[in-house]
């Protein structure tokens, strides 16, 4: 089995390592393979996105990706900036699901910034469409304003849309994974203002036909996001397109205390995937040694879940996490009054201990 190994910026290089680490101690034989990516793939190649790094990751089996971006880059025309090479992969392997699992560790209800009786037991999957919507929509750029009130302005315009086979084939994988959970699933969508989400409302609501075992029920996304934090334990599986996706998925990660605990897959339709932290590459904080390897870590467990087929080495590591945790040890994000605080390399160490 190959595993593209793409580091990419900032933190990613650390936090990497400690996903790298726990791999290799696993007793698989896979075959690991490192490339740049992001600003490391600008700096050494010219390009966020290398074509040998993407000729890797074709290659592969499944990716494991850190992150990417760094502040240096900004003044970089958009298609060089660290973050096309994401947007890119997800692109040219076809990745059209993102699942963002976001679970509270019962040792971590003290971190979350909601009350304990609102979040303990939290556990939802957040589905985001990834290849389509206003990220990917065209026509878009700058131009002069052709009509209305500031006819003749500069203005910067972008396209959301959204094909029908796109929506079915995302709503089919929320649908299915809702049965494995509790069967509850929630369209987020804005169909009381934009066209194109009125068009998925009603693709959504017939794809469910097929699943008569599955609630469904649609919420707009600005109640979806009052509802996060109001009540989030009433959501399961949440199924949106890749705006909505990106952000609301960014707000469950704070309900488990820490975006450094969310892991993430984008899976093409025969399941093979990217696995990456939800959280950025935050170059802050680069080099200190005190960013938290979980997020990564558990990504490497779904991706022996999901695209390896190695349930229980999955299992493995999610239990090892879970000891961790239950011996008190936390990366600076995650620390609280009566915890030990350690570094990136500590906290991998102790999964890799915690193994058996």
């Amino acid at each position: 089995m190959k595993i593209a190994i793409l580091p990419g910026d900032g933190i990613g290089p650390e936090i990497m390592a400690q996903a790298v680490k726990v791999l290799n101690v696993l007793g698989e034989q896979f075959e690991m393979e490192t490339a740049d990516v992001g600003g490391a793939g600008y700096a050494a190649h010219g390009h966020p996105l290398p074509p040998a790094t993407l000729a890797l990751a074709k290659s592969a089996d499944a990716v494991l990706f850190g992150a990417v971006g760094d502040f240096k880059y900004d003044t970089l025309e958009r298609s060089l900036r660290p973050e096309q090479a994401i947007l890119g992969l997800r692109r040219e392997l076809a990745l059209f699901a993102n699942l963002r699992p976001a679970i509270l560790y019962p040792e971590l209800a003290g971190a979350s910034t909601l009350k304990p009786e609102v979040v303990s037991g939290l556990d939802i999957l957040i589905i985001r469409e990834l290849t389509g919507d206003i990220y990917f929509g065209k026509p878009r750029g700058v131009r002069e304003c052709p009509d209305g009130p500031f006819k003749g302005e500069r203005e910067g315009f972008d396209t959301m849309r959204y094909a029908e086979t796109e929506i079915r084939r995302i709503a089919h994988v929320a649908f299915q994974a809702a049965q494995k959970r509790s069967k509850r699933v929630t369209s987020v969508d804005k169909a009381n203002v934009l066209e194109t989400f009125q068009f998925w409302r009603d693709i959504v609501t017939d794809v469910h036909k097929e699943y008569p075992d599955i609630e469904l029920d649609h919420m707009y996304v600005d109640n979806a996001a009052m509802q996060l934090v109001r009540a989030p334990k009433k959501f399961d599986v949440m199924v949106t397109g890749n705006m909505f996706g990106d952000i609301l998925s960014d707000c469950a990660a704070m309900l488990t205390g820490s975006i450094g605990m969310l892991p993430s897959a984008s899976l093409d339709a025969s399941n093979k995937g990217l696995y990456e932290p939800s959280h950025g590459s935050a170059p802050d904080i680069a080099g200190k040694g005190i960013a938290n390897p979980l997020a990564t870590i558990l990504s490497a467990a779904m991706m022996l879940r999901f695209s390896l087929n190695k349930v229980e080495q999955a299992d493995r590591i999610e239990n090892a996490v879970k000891k961790v945790l239950a011996q008190g040890l936390r990366t600076a994000d995650i620390f609280e009054a009566g915890t030990t605080k350690v570094g990136t390399e500590e906290m991998g160490n102790a999964v890799v201990k915690s193994l058996g």
